[in-house]
C-alpha cells in the first residue's frame, strides 16, 4: 500500500465515527502530498470500508457505525469524483447494480444502506426505491445493462414477489446477462436457494462482497 498505516488506521476510525470534516481533510493532505485520486479510492478508501465491514460482519462494531462510514465515504468520494471529472479522466465502476424493494413492501431503511455502501465501494447504483414491479426491476436491467439486481423485502407478505421477479427474468430468457440477488428480514438463505435465486446477503457488507464476487466472475 503507498499510503501510511497511520493514514489508513485514521481514516477507518474517522469513517467510523461519522466525521465528514476530518475525512475530507485527510483526502485533502493525501492530494496534497501528490497522490492521484483513483489511487486514493482504490488503495486507501475501499480498504478502509471493506475493513469496516469486516468489523460489522465479525460483531466487532455495529450498524450505526456501518451507516456512517458509508456516509462519510460517498461525500469523500464525490469529493474526488469531481477532482477526476475536472481533469478529464473517467472513474471506472466496478459495475451497475439495481437495488428496489419489491412490490407491496415500503420498508427501505435496509436498502438504502445497501445502496449508500455500494457507492462508497465503487459501484454504479441505480435505486427504484419502495414498491417495485417485477417488470420495473427487468426495464431497469436492460436500460442500464446491470450485472446484478438486488431485491429487498421486509414484510414476509411480500416475499411472493421476489419469486415473481425471478420468473418474469426467467421467462424472458436474461438470467444470463443478471445475477439476482435477495435480502431482507423476511428471507433466508435457504429460501434464496429455494427460489432459484442467486445469492443472499444478510447485511449491507455482505451485498457488497457478493456484488463484488459476482461482477469479478463475469
Amino acid at each position: 500500500m503507498s499510503f501510511s498505516e497511520e493514514t489508513y488506521e485514521q481514516l477507518i476510525e474517522v469513517l467510523m465515527d461519522g466525521d465528514g470534516d476530518e475525512g475530507e481533510a485527510i483526502i485533502q493532505d493525501e492530494l496534497e502530498a501528490g497522490h492521484d485520486p483513483l489511487e486514493i479510492i482504490s488503495q486507501l478508501l475501499i480498504p478502509a470500508l471493506s475493513a469496516i465491514g469486516e468489523k460489522f460482519q465479525e460483531g466487532d462494531i455495529f450498524l450505526p457505525e456501518l451507516m456512517l462510514s458509508g456516509q462519510v465515504a460517498t461525500r469523500i468520494s464525490q469529493k474526488l469524483e469531481a477532482i477526476i471529472a475536472a481533469s478529464g479522466e473517467t472513474a471506472q465502476t466496478l459495475g451497475v447494480v439495481i437495488v428496489g424493494t419489491v412490490q407491496g413492501d415500503v420498508h427501505d431503511i435496509g436498502k438504502n444502506i445497501v445502496a449508500t455502501m455500494l457507492r462508497a465501494h465503487g459501484f454504479e447504483v441505480i435505486d427504484l426505491g419502495r414498491n417495485v414491479a417485477p417488470s420495473a426491476f427487468v426495464d431497469a436491467a436492460r436500460q442500464h445493462k446491470a450485472q446484478v439486481i438486488a431485491m429487498s423485502s421486509l414484510m414476509t407478505t411480500t416475499r411472493p414477489n421476489i419469486q415473481n421477479t425471478i420468473k418474469l427474468f426467467n421467462e424472458l430468457d436474461l438470467r444470463g446477462q443478471h445475477c439476482l440477488i435477495i435480502g431482507g428480514g423476511s428471507v433466508t438463505a435457504e429460501w434464496a436457494e429455494q427460489i432459484g435465486a442467486d445469492g443472499y446477503a444478510a447485511d449491507a457488507a455482505a451485498a457488497v462482497e457478493m456484488c463484488k464476487r459476482m461482477v469479478g466472475g463475469r
